[in-house]
């Protein structure tokens, strides 16, 4: 099993842990309110929702993943997702060493 599909996984475990949340409104929020530990974003995300959460992850110094498509994401997580964000510290950490 490679890298990428390990760290697929681990997005998986995340969401059914509740250590994920998911949607750009509540990802939103949770890079505002430092709950975030690492946001995924698609790779093949719109170009101003691309933009909006590097500016925002980078203004809150937490880390951004763009190495999946918005399939990717949302077959690990089983919704229809661009960007996800994880809370826990141990689960970000884990995902970050897989990269």
């Amino acid at each position: 099993m490679d890298n990428k599909q390990k760290s697929l996984n681990l997005l998986g475990l995340a969401q059914r842990s509740g250590n994920l949340i998911s949607g750009e409104a509540l990802v939103l929020n949770a890079v505002r309110s430092h709950e975030a530990k690492v946001v995924v974003l698609a790779s093949d995300a719109s170009e101003n929702t691309v933009k909006q959460f590097l500016n925002k992850c980078e203004h809150y110094r937490i880390p951004v993943l763009t190495d999946f498509s918005r399939g990717d994401l949302s077959k690990a997580i089983g919704k229809i997702r661009t960007v996800v964000a994880i809370t826990d510290g141990g689960f970000a950490q884990s995902l970050q060493k897989l990269q």
